[in-house]
């Protein structure tokens, strides 16, 4: 059963239920637009995306990553929107290839290496593709790394800068919420955050940085996670209410047991009112 309504003024949750606080309100964009370059159309991609192994340092703490790419990227001018996805403690490593696989044991790499990561999402009648950079962090990563990969992505690729979105599940959840919550300047760096089972202290002040940047937040967590409490998702969204964040944050809590929430979340067969966890994230744009 999905429940969905405003935590904030709420009762606790029972047992059994899924919660979700669906977007609401003013905020990031949502007119859904293809940066084109002039007399070109938007052709929808049909076959999976490319990942490549990077054996290349962004920063000190970032020594390899993955590269996923739209089939046709190479044949066209177009610019796409970057997804970056940060990994958990599980998959420290120094980017070498010895290490670097291990980023492919969850999350959109994963669904990309398995060719179960749909080449093109539909929303609001437009198409769309992700390039999905995923690094390999040596140890648990700052603020600074995640604005290293995003300065390194704005060089390199041909990326859509007004569709920067940010994920990651546990210690990759946690920094996401850090970043996004670090100065709301970097906050609006982001058209939306993806949060699974974040592993980051909620409090008021990063709450209202993120209200202040009117970013979208839709966080996943499983309501008995024996490693990241359920509370740090639950707690992160109800001070975003407090503070008035438009729009209106999305909290998903899966009625069961265990830390991982990231399988069913990035699964693209899940889906809340019609849309999976990218088509939600490609509604907005800053």
């Amino acid at each position: 059963m999905n429940i969905v309504r405003n935590l904030s003024a709420s009762p606790f949750f029972r047992y059994g239920w899924i919660i979700a606080a669906w977007i609401g309100g003013a905020g990031c964009q949502k007119d859904v637009l293809h940066p084109l370059p002039a007399n070109e159309m938007y052709v929808p991609e049909t076959r999976p995306p490319v990942q490549t192994a990077i054996y290349q340092s962004i920063d000190a703490n970032i020594g390899g990553f993955y590269l996923a790419l739209p089939a046709r990227y190479d044949s066209t001018d177009y610019r796409y929107p970057l997804l970056i996805f940060c990994h958990g403690i599980g998959e420290l490593g120094d980017g070498s290839a010895q290490s670097l696989p291990a980023v492919l044991r969850n999350g959109p790499p994963k669904l990309i290496q398995q060719q179960k990561f749909p080449p093109d999402f539909e929303v609001n009648g437009n198409h769309f593709a992700f390039i999905v950079l995923s690094p390999q962090f040596k140890q648990w990563p700052s603020v600074g790394d995640i604005q290293a990969i995003i300065a390194f992505a704005k060089v390199h690729y041909r990326i859509d800068t007004t569709r920067i979105y940010l994920t990651g599940l546990s210690m990759g959840g946690g920094i996401t919420w850090d970043f996004a919550s670090s100065h709301t300047a970097n906050a609006r760096q982001l058209a939306a955050i993806l949060p699974i089972a974040g592993a980051a202290w909620p409090s008021p002040q990063k709450a209202d940085t993120m209200a202040e940047a009117h970013l979208p937040v839709w966080a996943l967590h499983n309501q008995n996670d024996p490693t990241v409490p359920s509370s740090y998702s639950i707690d992160f969204v109800q001070y975003l209410n407090q503070a008035h964040c438009s729009p209106t944050p999305r909290l998903t809590i899966f009625p069961v047991s265990g830390h991982d929430a990231w399988s069913k979340a990035y699964d693209p067969a899940y889906t809340e009112n019609g849309m999976n966890v990218y088509q939600w994230m490609l509604q907005y744009h800053r």
